[in-house]
């Protein structure tokens, strides 16, 4: 091997090792838009979507949603960022991926489907767009520059400009701009290809694609437009999306049995997000008119009752319900959650730690358990329960403030005062937010105390960007 071609050899090498491995720079292209950048737009935007949206951290339907994402992400090659995914209390029909593998869908999107291959199929398509750095590419090509600008932009595309907030906006450029970075014709005909790739190699029915298709049609005709992503309302094309998509699995039934439908799951977390996060009157009225499966149509009529303060009527359904559920930790934790609402603790007690026992990953069944520990005096093991919860959902607000009260109770001010900082803070209560911050400030004697207010302080000024 002659100099020359070793000296072309190692220059090639280090090119690909520039390329593939260094992290400063998007991998594909060259550009201002770098990896650290997008890393930094992401975490922003995460923390705008939290801002803006009340966020379902139950984990019978965010662990759920994630395991169609992962069952999804398998299939997929080795990704810059990892993927993932909130859940927003929404009835909007709407999902949408961004920057830096950070995924949104909407409960409404889940309640507007049939299946959950249609689910999956929404999210694989969205994952494509991830997979294929759409959104990455059209900042890059767009020139804006200012994380700034580029996080007002994101806004006004996916969440719209009141969700997004006219002052993340910046004047005109942000506006002017806002079209390079939506889904072109093309973009959305590649998520749509690759998407379907996904969702079939993943053993999902692929039909499902055109029928969330054709449902989001439905939607945008009956409602306006104004219940679906925004991007999608205006993007060209959709009748003709759903005709390829559709000759495509054509095609492939003719060579393969299609997988079957396999929604047992689906429906058991259509059913809690339809009785525990929509109008408990309108969710009555479907449960007593659908035909569905008995024990769970039970299970969302006596949480609907319950939310209405039927008490007579939810007990009455929850025992009904738990004599075909006894050792579903579903239905024990909600009627745990019912008993400890009307005050009957040792009944509550006895299903919130079936279910804990059952089910230790459900931090919701903890989290009321904890309540009940506390409201029968044992603090210690309630704190322990709750800093457990919290480590999990750390932004969880309620959580913050019942675990303000057990340490207000075990007489640690500083510590109960810090909680309710940061339960105020994640409800947007600057106000409340200021004054426990200046209580924790005036009672830091400790240097892990003084560190403890540090941290807020900077939590403080990241979420208090947005407000």
């Amino acid at each position: 091997m002659n100099i020359k071609h070793q000296v072309t050899k190692y220059l090639s090498l280090i090119l690909i090792f520039f390329f593939v491995f260094t992290p400063s720079v998007s991998k594909g292209y060259l550009g201002e838009f770098t990896i650290k950048d997008e890393a930094k737009l992401g975490e922003k935007f995460k923390k705008l979507i939290r801002t803006r949206f009340p966020i379902i951290e139950d984990p019978e339907v965010k662990n759920y949603v994630q395991k169609i994402v992962q069952r999804l992400e398998r299939n997929m090659p080795p990704q810059l960022f990892p993927i993932t995914v909130d859940v927003v209390n929404n009835n909007n029909m709407n999902a949408f991926a961004t920057v830096a593998g950070y995924m949104v869908i909407f409960s409404g999107l889940i309640l507007g489907m049939e299946h959950e291959s249609e689910v999956a199929a929404v999210l694989a398509h969205e994952l494509a767009h991830i997979s294929q750095r759409h959104v990455a590419k059209n900042i890059e090509r767009s020139q804006l520059i200012g994380l700034g600008t580029l996080l007002g932009v994101l806004a006004g595309v996916f969440i719209g400009s009141k969700a997004g907030g006219d002052a993340l906006v910046v004047g005109s450029l942000a506006g002017a701009k806002s079209a390079f970075l939506k889904y072109s014709r093309d973009d959305e005909r590649e998520a749509d290809q690759v998407g379907l790739n996904f969702l079939m190699a993943a053993g999902f029915n692929p039909q499902g694609m055109v029928s969330a298709f054709e449902k989001i049609r439905k939607k945008k005709w009956l409602s306006g437009g104004g219940n679906i992503p925004s991007y999608l309302s205006t993007h060209p094309g959709i009748e003709e999306r759903i005709g390829y998509l559709q000759e495509r699995v054509n095609r492939l039934k003719k060579r393969v049995d299609l997988p079957a439908y396999s929604d047992k799951e689906f429906y058991r977390v259509q059913t809690l997000l339809r009785a525990r996060y929509t109008d408990p009157a309108s969710a009555l009225k479907f449960f007593q008119e659908k035909a569905l499966d008995e024990c769970l149509r039970g299970l969302g009529k006596a949480i609907a009752l319950s939310r209405l303060n039927r008490i007579k009527e939810a007990e009455a359904a929850f025992i009904k319900v738990l004599k075909c559920g006894s050792k579903d930790p579903l239905f024990l934790r909600e009627a745990g959650r019912f008993y400890y609402a009307y005050g009957q603790l040792e009944q509550a007690a006895l299903y919130l730690q079936k279910a804990v026992l059952l089910n230790p990953k459900d931090l919701m069944a903890l989290f009321f358990y904890a309540r009940v520990l506390a409201e029968k005096g044992d603090f210690d093991t309630a704190s322990i329960y709750l800093r457990k919860v919290l480590k999990y959902i750390p932004e969880d607000a309620e959580v913050h403030e019942h675990l303000a009260r057990v340490l207000g109770q075990k007489g640690d001010r500083f510590a109960a005062h810090l909680h309710l900082a940061y339960a105020n803070l994640y409800k947007n209560n600057k106000r409340q937010t200021r004054f426990h911050q200046k209580k924790i400030k005036s009672l830091a004697r400790t240097d892990a105390q003084k560190k403890k207010v540090k941290d807020f302080e900077k939590a403080y000024k990241e979420r208090a960007e947005f407000w």
